[in-house]
């Protein structure tokens, strides 16, 4: 039996901008790497991600119409509240994960960056995703990249924290809304980063951060029809093929990656604009020249 620490703390889910308890009142328990519980973490249910993704599909319109730098200014403020808590996060990767101090320290300040980085794309991906068109005719043509709607984001395993970021700050910064479930590893970094959503204030229903059993829960996300695009990484084969085989009967995007270790700390790899540009739809304009 794992031995009890002294009154483990219980963190909570994010869904619509408040911490709420699972629905069950299930929970996980967080073991250390000496089979110590340190914490449990809600076990988020069905209902949590239904109740999530009505809170993602309400405010999404408003969201994605928002003006871009003030998208990226609420971005920004998110990068500032995780590293309020940067020594909070680290531990918690340390205690929970093979990483080391230094590497837990370094994944915490590389999740920084990529949300800083992330933030600086939201008034910018377009014109590298967009653009005048060339056309033989009398008219302009413009491409204008467009938000999906709601994205499903599927943490790996390692790194809980980094790979959570990365994988819901590009759809985030281009307008779309996000569920994300956490690690099924590596929760507690997870259920943080959503303490830290919660007190950058960000709008409610823009990010919903879970916590539970990815086996109960994935099938669900990819036959939900609200869900309008899925974001992963490094998942097992079996968990890749749920999330296609689902997605098959209702045609949603799904975007599932192949990142190295050291491939996460790359901002050429997962820092860039091509990193968003799964997660948009290109609406093209036609408009008269002045040409007779």
């Amino acid at each position: 039996m794992p031995e009890q620490a002294k009154t483990p703390k219980t963190y909570r889910l994010l869904i619509d901008g408040v911490l709420v308890g699972s629905e069950s009142q299930r929970t996980i328990d967080v073991t250390d790497r000496r089979d110590r519980v340190i914490a449990r973490v809600g076990r988020a249910s069905a209902k949590d991600v239904q109740r999530a993704i009505d809170a993602a599909r309400a405010v999404q319109p408003s969201w994605a119409h928002r003006d871009a730098f003030e998208r990226g200014r609420i971005i920004h403020r998110l990068a500032e509240a995780v590293e309020d808590t940067r020594e909070d996060l680290a531990a918690a990767i340390a205690s929970t994960s093979d990483a080391t101090p230094a590497a837990a320290r370094r994944e915490v300040d590389a999740s920084i960056d990529r949300l800083v980085s992330f933030a600086g794309w939201a008034d910018k991906y377009a014109s590298v995703l967009g653009g005048r068109n060339p056309v033989a005719g009398p008219y302009y043509s413009f491409t204008d990249p467009e938000p999906m709607g709601v994205v499903a984001v599927i943490a790996p395993d390692e790194p809980g924290l980094l790979g959570l970021v990365t994988l819901l700050a590009a759809p985030l910064c281009a307008g779309n809304t996000i569920v994300a479930l956490g690690s099924g590893r590596s929760p507690l970094p997870a259920a943080l980063f959503g303490e830290a959503c919660a007190e950058a204030a960000a709008p409610a229903g823009v990010m919903n951060i879970l916590t539970g059993a990815p086996a109960e829960l994935l099938e669900f996300i990819a036959l939900h029809r609200s869900v309008d695009a899925i974001s992963a990484a490094n998942l097992r084969k079996r968990q890749a093929t749920m999330l296609r085989m689902g997605t098959a009967e209702n045609v949603k995007r799904v975007e599932i990656d192949r990142i190295g270790r050291e491939q996460w700390l790359d901002a050429e790899v997962c820092a860039s604009a091509w990193r968003i540009e799964p997660f948009v739809q290109a609406k093209t304009i036609r408009h008269p020249s002045a040409m007779t």
